[in-house]
């Protein structure tokens, strides 16, 4: 596989995200994956709050997750089906403004690989917006996948036989995280003002139609809930 970062000058709010991308993306091989940072997609929707206080902040992260709970550095939330701090919102690089999370990257990947698609000509393309983010109990960030079409974001081998020929109960890979993770190593965290990346040789299956809750699992479902399920009776006594 192989990832090329794109430098680009500053992306500007309201800018128009494919113009700003096929200027920059001079051609684009067959099967390959364009990549998108979710800032540059939430500055295109113009989707920022002018800067403020702590209580502005916290009633943003309130209004945009759909569980909220306070904790020593930021907050735990939940939004779009995922855990991250603070509802994703972003105060870095937003030149004293808060960014918010795009409003559905499912559907601006979805628009913008047609228009990619009709502009290059190509049949097998990808594209995936990437945001980072942490790891219970791990240091540092990696990326995720807000949203993405043109492939199959899980492969699952459920039913099939390992290396022994014993059957598979409960694998499958994450796709579309693993190839935002690596993508966001590449277009780095700090200065690098990489916001575009080009995979290519991707081990990936692509297809026209993504089922967009394909990686989601109900909080019931979850192998790591009974985690938290100790401490939180704890705190109820």
């Amino acid at each position: 596989m192989i990832i090329q970062p794109i430098k680009t000058r500053i992306f500007e709010e309201g800018e128009n995200l494919f113009s700003f991308v096929a200027h920059y993306v001079k051609s684009i091989p067959e099967r390959s994956v364009i990549v998108i940072t979710s800032k540059i997609v939430a500055l295109a929707e113009r989707r920022t709050v002018p800067g403020g206080d702590k209580r502005l902040k916290e009633k943003l992260i309130r209004k945009e997750s759909e569980l909220s709970i306070p904790t020593k550095y930021a907050w735990l939330t939940i939004k779009d089906g995922m855990v991250m701090a603070s509802a994703g919102i972003d105060e870095s690089n937003g030149n004293g403004k808060f960014i918010l999370l795009p409003k559905d990257s499912f559907g601006t990947a979805r628009a913008i690989r047609r228009k990619l698609r009709e502009k290059y000509r190509v049949k097998n393309l990808g594209v995936l917006i990437t945001d980072s983010r942490t790891i219970p109990l791990r240091a540092g960030v990696t990326g995720v996948a807000l949203g993405y079409a043109g492939f199959r974001g899980i492969r699952d081998y459920r039913g099939t036989p390992d290396i022994f020929g014993r059957k598979f109960h409960f694998s499958r890979t994450d796709i579309a995280d693993s190839l935002a993770t690596a993508a966001v190593l590449a277009m780095g965290e700090g200065r690098e003002q990489t916001p575009i990346a080009v995979i290519e040789k991707a081990p990936i299956v692509f297809s026209d139609t993504v089922r967009r809750n394909e990686l989601s699992i109900s909080i019931e479902n979850d192998m790591y809930r009974p985690l938290f399920e100790k401490p939180l009776r704890r705190r109820k006594k």
